[in-house]
């Protein structure tokens, strides 16, 4: 009998895996009772985000490094699909500023020297330490040690950010600019869909002219409802997904997805045990970040929810039989994950967000700060490349 052929027993998951499904439901049963139901959803919604992101190994790290070194683009091609559903979506709900009578509003941020600084050190981090912020997370959930040393210095660098946070603040920035405020949802749609259109053709012509033809997806083991449950998902359905996912995140939370502010939330907590004083910083005395401090990290959204994604990669993982941890990590791969992890977390903070917060939400919510993010760390990411053969870390 071949792997291709569905057993039920095959499916079940391990260990680890039940372990993420029993903190999963009694997570959610937990919180709505502590918070309301909606705060149990979004523990849910981040375990499907993270069992999406697993199983179609949806990565914007390796796309990007894929077609920098090798010209190929079909990573970069699923990303734009991506953003090309997250607009259509997520315009017309923002330009009438409700959903399902739930007041929405847009990732949007200032045109900035933070966000452009930050986004390219963010991009440096990207390959330094083999991860964005989704990209950790559900690494991490699917049992790959280096990426936890990773996200133990991302949520340092995201607590030295709050710490600066002010000084970036105060440098020349321009007011937020929003293509569905000046073009109208309809005007935004179409010019976000010529711009998606004009990078993936770009990526076609380069990949055509590099290699002779596109890169095909390899045929998968598993077919049908064995695949579903245990991957590999083919890439361009975990985008179509994601942007579904980020959109019911609107829906459920009032805002897009978010990560890595939780992670400046978990080190202030953790500087504060260790004796510092987060509260005096200016980045922690507005009255939302304030309430953050003082509350549980199960009353913050985006921290629930990348609870949920650890628990979703675990099970994804499990389902496909391949959680197995491994603390052997060499000296240099294990320096490239501490300085990235610092570099992603430090840039995330100065940046408004990262490749979730900042590219895919930003630009989602026709914040133009979502484009300069891109940019950015994309040019990042070409330093970042060249980096790696430094650190012994391979294509």
């Amino acid at each position: 009998m071949t792997d291709a052929t569905f057993r039920p027993s095959a499916s079940l998951p391990g260990v680890p895996g039940l372990g993420a499904l029993v903190a999963l439901g009694l997570g959610a049963l937990a919180l709505g009772a502590a918070y309301g139901p909606r705060q149990g959803a979004l523990l849910l919604l981040g375990g499907a985000l993270g069992l999406t992101l697993y199983h179609a190994s949806f990565g914007f790290t390796s796309a990007w490094r894929v077609f920098i070194l090798d010209g190929r683009g079909r990573g970069l091609r699923a990303q734009m699909a991506m953003l090309a559903l997250a607009v259509l979506l997520f315009f017309p709900a923002i330009a009438s500023g409700s959903l399902f009578d739930l007041p929405v509003k847009g990732s949007l941020a200032p045109l900035s020297a933070g966000v452009v600084v930050g986004a390219f050190l963010f991009g440096i981090g990207m390959q330094m330490g083999g991860g964005c912020a989704s990209g950790t997370l559900f690494t991490a959930g699917g049992g790959n040690a280096r990426m936890v040393l990773t996200l133990l210095f991302f949520v340092i660098g995201s607590v030295l950010g709050t710490v600066h946070f002010d000084w970036w603040l105060s440098l020349p920035a321009l007011e937020p600019v929003s293509l569905v405020q000046s073009f109208g949802a309809a005007g935004g749609i179409a010019l976000s869909l010529l711009l998606f259109a004009g990078i993936a053709a770009l990526t076609v012509l380069v990949e055509r002219r590099r290699h002779g033809g596109l890169e095909r997806e390899a045929p998968s083991p598993r077919q049908g409802l064995a695949r579903f449950a245990r991957g590999p998902w083919p890439v361009i359905a975990g985008a179509l997904a994601l942007a579904v996912l980020n959109f019911v995140t609107l829906a459920l939370a009032g805002r897009p997805w978010g990560i890595t502010s939780a992670f400046a939330l978990w080190g202030a907590k953790g500087a504060a045990l260790l004796g510092f004083e987060p509260s005096q910083w200016s980045y922690w005395q507005t009255p939302a970040n304030a309430r953050a401090l003082s509350d549980s990290v199960f009353a913050d959204v985006t921290s629930v929810m990348n609870f949920g994604i650890v628990a979703g990669a675990m099970l994804a993982s499990s389902l496909a039989g391949r959680f197995a941890p491994s603390l052997r990590i060499p000296l240099r791969s294990a320096l490239a994950a501490v300085i990235g992890g610092l570099l992603l977390g430090y840039g995330a903070r100065i940046a408004y967000g990262c490749n979730i917060g900042a590219y895919f939400s930003g630009i989602a919510s026709g914040s133009l700060h979502g484009w300069l993010w891109l940019v950015a760390a994309f040019a990042g990411n070409l330093v970042g490349v060249r980096l790696r053969p430094l650190f012994a870390l391979g294509r």
